[in-house]
């Protein structure tokens, strides 16, 4: 009697993957899995501030930046900041999603049989989703620019009250004075 192993459920391991991959069946389109988790819990706020869209805390919509409150530049440094890593983080996610995206619809076939026709039509679409997250990279730029230029405009202002803000020095001994 052979020793033979059960082999699992069809399913079970990726196995009808592999055996659809193996039956050269080369219409078949890429989609990537992916996943979104919405947290509809308790909204408790637990120490780190949750940021309203200028609305004054009134509607419930939330803002991935602070309130536009320019008081110090302290706020303004925190806002530019704030912006900088938004449009830096946006911009990654949209170029994947736009690579993504030409990836899933370059398999679309195309409906008049020209070789390349599918790559064409999906480079079109995705040309557009790919300038939006370069016009996010360039907020980004524009918000570490306006930061860096707030201060050269303001240097005069800001290091007034920097000199009065400084801690007072320790008295020094004089010890030719006896």
């Amino acid at each position: 009697m052979a020793n033979v192993a059960a082999a699992p459920a069809a399913g079970a391991n990726g196995s009808q993957a592999k055996n659809a991959m193996n039956t050269k069946n080369f219409g078949a389109s890429f989609a990537p899995g992916f996943t979104i988790n919405v947290n509809a819990g308790n909204k408790t706020n637990t120490g780190a501030p949750a940021f309203n869209g200028g609305g004054g805390g009134h509607g419930g919509s939330q803002s991935l930046l602070p309130p536009p409150e320019f008081g110090s530049p302290a706020q303004v440094r925190n806002y530019c900041n704030t912006l900088r890593a938004a449009g830096v983080t946006l911009s990654i996610e949209v170029a994947m999603a736009a690579e993504i995206l030409n990836g899933v619809l370059a398999a679309v076939p195309d409906p008049e049989g020209r070789l390349g026709g599918s790559r064409a039509r999906a480079r079109k679409v995705t040309r557009k989703m790919q300038k939006s997250a370069d016009a996010l990279r360039d907020a980004a730029k524009n918000a570490a620019a306006c930061y860096s230029t707030f201060q050269q405009q303001y240097e005069e202002e800001i290091n007034r009250v920097r000199h009065r803000a400084r801690r007072p020095q320790q008295p020094v001994i004089n010890w030719a004075q006896q």
